[in-house]
């Protein structure tokens, strides 16, 4: 068993620097390269075998876009799991739409980029999503969603950074509708209990 669990996390490194290899290469420096290997080696070693396995067998453009999605931020965190990182999102975006309201450029602006780069929770993004959803179909949802908000989040503190928010107000709903989409696809609806009768 040892032996098995060893040699698939072996070809996960390996596929998985691979990719990162191809994803960084000409878009960021070799140091960030190294540090986005780095991270993920670290994150699939806090894998369950079973999810190790899905990871494997995502395709190359899933694992390129997960990449993409990975090496936009540089917040990561050892201890914070997804649920605290979104209640953090979510606090940004309340004050995001504060400043929006209250004519603050720099709060909205300030917030947008927070939110654009939210931190990453401990192990990555995928033991989050449901070992149900780590396939190429359910993860392909995933660059969409994160143009919506994170995209949209960099619109919005460029156009408030210039004063304009009037475009910066049409840009919250697209970042919430962007929210909304993969909570619903990822989620569900939080709290429902299993003890009461359906």
């Amino acid at each position: 068993m040892k032996t098995r669990t060893g040699r698939l996390m072996l070809s996960m490194g390996a596929a998985l620097l691979l990719v990162t290899g191809s994803v960084t290469a000409g878009k960021a420096s070799s140091e960030d390269a190294s540090r986005v290997r780095q991270l993920m080696q670290q994150q699939a070693g806090m894998m369950t075998p079973e999810l190790q396995a899905k990871v494997k067998d995502l395709s190359p453009d899933t694992k390129r876009l997960l990449m993409q999605i990975l090496s936009s931020h540089d917040r990561y965190s050892d201890r914070v799991t997804l649920r605290q990182v979104m209640h953090e999102v979510l606090s940004d975006y309340q004050s995001m739409v504060a400043g929006v309201m209250t004519d603050n450029p720099e709060q909205a602006a300030d917030s947008a980029i927070r939110i654009a780069n939210h931190r990453i929770p401990v192990g990555g993004l995928l033991p989050y999503l449901g070992i149900e959803n780590i396939n190429d179909e359910r993860l392909a949802v995933l660059e969409s969603f994160n143009d919506s908000v994170e995209g949209n989040a960099r619109k919005l503190a460029a156009v408030a950074g210039k004063g304009d928010m009037t475009a910066a107000s049409r840009l919250v709903g697209d970042i919430a509708a962007g929210c909304v989409g993969c909570h619903a696809v990822f989620r569900g609806q939080p709290g429902v209990s299993a003890y009461l009768k359906k």
